[in-house]
């Protein structure tokens, strides 16, 4: 297997996706000052770049990468920040903190007591996910499910709700409930378009899953099986994969190490690819933290080959948890050096193989929240490159643009069917400044900025009349063109 070398910045861990902390211990390695770095190069210009596009080679549609996991936690409320950024679905995973606030989405949190009737409403409390889910219907997020629990990052002291049920089928009962809840109006429930439902989370994880790894493959069957059956129409996947870092790291910085991810990933494609005994496998939903881009690229390639290898041709790969870094107290999480990465982690993901992307985390006091301060809750710099990336998504159709990926500059262009709206997307994710020669047809309208002095402003003077743009150094640009 070819590695893809990667500089690896930080390898210490976060809180939030906890199973990297076993790794806190020996993996750790100093915080990469980015404010000192481009002090220090900022007079270096790289002016020997150039890009042309063409509105008329369409390249596809640009796909929903800008999702996001959680969000604040309201009830009966409304989300303007979700309508201002346009995140097209809310993953729910993790929400509202530790066991799931106890009371929302998670499986045991709406079915409190196991040895009830799965048939009878009366076994359900959907109280309080009910009026937290009432919150996205004036947003254009669709809502991302996960059937599970909350990671427990204290397993260690004790475990709760991780270890795998005590009947399969009966939880896949339950999971139908919860299903018809929230699709059918069942049990004076509503009709949401919830389409995808995933099955756990980061089984490998020992934070998530207390049994073995047959345990879960047998689980996943038994419930991915019976759910497909009850609804055909609905996309039923899994599993929340911790992560590839084997196959770009060196195995010292994976913080997944000894945990056997590729085995698990490879012994659950074989299952579900058994022609003898298909098992349904709609999505395959998969995670990463890095500061690399192209680390994205990596895994998603290797996600698609594996997919594709087994015959899992129509199964999605969703990308449902991903964030810069590993560290998620980090200044960059939530300045201009995060933004630019946001940005080009969407050029990147929209260039390849993924389908679906959320970030991972919407929740405004989680320390791997990168979109709102807390507790002000006032926009990061990041939140804005999900804005500029929706102003592409809502234009619709994807324009071939060149790949200067390996220049650490990335790029994503669209344009709507009647061709008279148009916009490109260009993070310079690099040290340098850069001078980049545009050639495309049109005049630009505006260009709107994020660096280190700008949130999103609109400064027409970096792009000259002859198309030469002048990017500072982690700096993200959104020019609309008319």
């Amino acid at each position: 297997m070819n590695k893809v070398p990667i500089k690896i910045l930080d390898c210490a861990l976060a809180a939030c996706c906890a199973f990297y902390s076993f790794a806190a211990e020996t993996v750790k390695q100093p915080a990469v000052d980015y404010y000192a770095m481009t002090m220090k190069v900022a007079n270096q210009v790289d002016s020997n770049l150039s890009a042309k596009i063409d509105w008329n080679k369409i390249c596809g549609k640009i796909k929903p990468l800008h999702g996001v996991n959680n969000s604040p936690v309201r009830h009966n409320g409304d989300f303007p920040e979700f309508r201002e950024a346009g995140f097209p679905f809310v993953r729910m995973h993790d929400t509202a903190g530790a066991f799931g606030g106890n009371v929302y989405i998670d499986v045991p949190n709406i079915f409190r007591n196991f040895d009830a009737d799965p048939e009878d409403p009366a076994s359900y409390d959907f109280t309080f996910t009910d009026a937290y889910l009432k919150s996205f219907e004036k947003t254009p997020a669709k809502i991302f499910y996960r059937l599970g629990t909350t990671i427990e990052n204290s397993h260690r002291l004790k475990a709760y709700r991780i270890f795998p049920p005590k009947d399969y089928l009966k939880w896949a009962k339950i999971c139908e409930g919860i299903i018809k809840h929230y699709t059918q109006g069942w049990a004076n429930g509503v009709k949401y378009n919830i389409e995808y439902w995933e099955i756990w989370n980061e089984p490998e994880n020992k934070m998530m899953w207390k049994g073995s790894r047959k345990e879960f493959l047998d689980f996943y069957k038994t419930v991915a099986k019976y759910l497909k059956t009850k609804f055909p129409h609905l996309k039923i996947g899994g599993f929340g994969h911790c992560g590839f870092f084997e196959i770009t790291r060196k195995i010292e910085d994976c913080p997944t190490r000894g945990l056997g991810v590729l085995e698990w990933f490879d012994d659950f494609v074989k299952m579900a690819s058994d022609k003898a005994d298909p098992v349904p496998l709609d999505f395959f939903s998969w995670h990463l933290y890095s500061d690399q881009p192209l680390e994205i690229v990596a895994h998603a390639d290797y996600v698609r080959k594996k997919l594709d290898a087994a015959g899992l041709t129509q199964t999605e790969s969703i990308f449902d948890e991903w964030n810069y870094s590993l560290n998620s107290r980090q200044p960059q999480l939530r300045n201009n050096v995060g933004a630019a990465m946001c940005a080009a982690a969407f050029c990147a993901m929209q260039r390849g193989s993924i389908d679906k992307a959320m970030y991972y985390d919407a929740t405004p006091n989680r320390t791997y929240c990168g979109l709102f301060e807390f507790p002000s809750l006032t926009y990061t710099k990041p939140f804005f490159a999900f804005k500029a990336y929706n102003d592409l998504y809502k234009l619709g159709e994807c324009v071939e643009t060149p790949n200067l990926q390996n220049e650490n500059l990335f790029m994503c262009a669209a344009t709507n069917t009647q061709k008279d709206q148009k916009a490109l997307l260009i993070a310079n994710y690099s040290t340098k400044s850069r001078n980049v020669k545009l050639e495309f047809e049109g005049e630009a309208e505006s260009v709107l900025v994020i660096d280190r002095d700008y949130i999103f402003t609109e400064i027409n003077t970096v792009l000259s009349e002859n198309k030469v743009l002048s990017m500072t150094p982690f700096s993200t640009y959104l020019i609309r063109i008319k």
